[in-house]
């Protein structure tokens, strides 16, 4: 499972020119399941996305988590994070199928909503607009 997690300022998802999901202060994660992924994996993605100190202290470092900065999530699926880019036109087949990818998608999405985060989403399999302001810039990319 891998997520490309980035601090935003605001982040929203649009579908056909509405917009279908909008977060302020907080983390937008692009979420990109691979054939071999699991519940356990999807369990400890929503832990490390919950738990990772990427928001500043007042010394301006890294060490606040996003429950103790009042983050917001909005999460959106991201098949394309497993391009194989051996040549010119990507493949896919890394990515798992929405058969087994969905399920997972929705049980890191509930995992951060146990967890107490107001965690907005995409639709999966649409044709979305993600628009984000990010804050530092600051990107990270996860792999479980």
């Amino acid at each position: 499972m891998r997520a490309v997690i980035t601090r935003v300022l605001s982040a929203s998802v649009d579908i056909e020119g509405k917009t279908v999901s909008e977060i302020g202060k907080g983390l937008l994660v692009l979420l990109g399941i691979h054939v071999d992924d699991t519940e356990e994996k999807a369990v400890k993605m929503a832990d490390k996305i919950c738990g990772m100190r990427i928001f500043e202290d007042d010394n301006g470092k890294m060490n606040i988590s996003p429950e103790d900065a009042g983050a917001q999530l909005l999460i959106v699926s991201q098949f394309t994070l497993y391009a194989d880019c051996g040549s010119r036109r990507p493949g896919f087949t890394q990515a798992a199928r929405p058969e087994l990818s969905k399920p997972l998608y929705e049980m890191v999405v509930s995992e951060c909503v146990k967890r107490g985060f107001k965690t907005d989403t995409g639709e999966f399999g649409a044709n979305m607009k993600v628009a984000s302001v990010n804050d530092g810039p600051v990107t990270i990319v996860l792999d479980v």
